[in-house]
């Protein structure tokens, strides 16, 4: 087809639009005016022959047509930055981008020592870092958008044949009191004091706050007879509860180093009971894996997974070799983000 009746900037304006809603807020995010905008889609209404919004609404609402193009054209889009970054790749990391994913606690507390260590090998290579919910990030990578993600979570059906997964590293799960708390005199606690704390908890809906209630019951810890003190929405909000002796929480312990360092909050061990997770090392291998994708999988990932036998078949083997090998016997991820 020599004359297509679309172009690459109305694919953009296409995909803002959906994504903010309104043909103002997209042409914000565009840094273009709104009537330039409303004629570009225009215009490629008139191309098209075919309707591509609704307008009878307040929020922009795509017709099935438009549905159509913009799935479309996401793909489109991503293929172009995909050829984009081939192309930087040819100056060997003396430029181009690493995008890498993670769900909320693994890109608040370990994605950032990763890509420091990986900006002190590659400071001419930008980084990017997207924190989103596991689903997101899953479809961000299986679409091309995101190099490759750490997740803690459920892996969507949909994508199970699409990208790769393998363990990554085991992600316990502390209880922690305020040092003043009778119980942080105590080396263990039983599990049944628990039951015994007023917790402090993510809001319910939350994705980590199903993740823990799930990895809890795993450990025959019924979550359900605890007694909530209150709901925050931030892992640091439910820290600095806890600092100032309003109840306890489980977080992970790789968003409590400072605080224990500094004596400011106590991990409570409970007898008999580690409470884990795993954490899931994602990419699609039907996409073009950029050098810096390839630099950071194999000189920096292996610095941070855990336990050691991860460590060693990541340092010893091309990723790809790693998967062939892990996926013989390494489950699918069950857990949540």
């Amino acid at each position: 087809m020599s004359d297509l009746p679309f172009t690459l900037d109305q694919l953009r304006i296409l995909k803002a639009i959906a994504q903010e809603g309104s043909f103002k807020r997209a042409a914000d995010s565009l840094y273009v005016s709104q009537p330039a905008v409303s004629l570009q889609v225009q215009n490629l209404e008139r191309q098209l022959d075919v309707p591509i919004f609704d307008r009878g609404g307040r929020r922009a609402q795509l017709t099935e047509a438009g549905h159509l193009l913009l799935s479309y054209g996401e793909k489109i889009l991503s293929l172009c930055q995909e050829t984009c970054r081939a192309i930087e790749d040819l100056q060997n990391l003396q430029g181009g981008t690493l995008i890498v994913g993670a769900s909320q606690t693994t890109g608040t507390y370990l994605l950032p020592k990763m890509i420091g260590l990986f900006r002190q090998k590659y400071p001419d290579v930008a980084v990017q870092l997207h924190v989103h919910s596991t689903r997101r990030t899953a479809w961000s990578v299986a679409n091309g958008q995101i190099d490759l993600a750490i997740i803690g979570g459920e892996i969507p059906a949909e994508l199970g044949e699409s990208l790769k997964t393998i363990p990554y590293a085991e992600d316990e799960l502390a209880l922690i009191l305020p040092t003043s708390h009778p119980f942080a005199k105590l080396e263990t606690i039983q599990k049944e004091d628990l039951y015994k704390l007023q917790f402090i908890a993510l809001d319910s809906q939350s994705t980590i706050r199903k993740v823990i209630d799930q990895v809890l019951a795993r450990c025959n810890i019924d979550t359900r007879r605890f007694k909530l003190e209150m709901e925050l929405n931030s892992i640091e909000a439910i820290k600095n509860a806890v600092q100032s002796g309003l109840g306890a929480a489980f977080v992970s312990t790789s968003a409590i180093a400072k605080e224990l360092q500094m004596g400011v909050l106590h991990h409570a061990p409970i007898q008999d009971v580690v409470v884990k997770r795993t954490l899931w090392l994602i990419f699609n291998p039907s996409r073009y894996r950029s050098k810096a994708a390839e630099a950071f999988s194999q000189e920096i990932l292996p610095e941070f997974a855990n336990p050691v036998w991860i460590q060693d078949m990541l340092k010893l083997t091309q990723m790809d070799l790693v998967v062939n090998t892990l996926d013989l016997a390494a489950p699918n991820p069950t857990d949540g983000s």
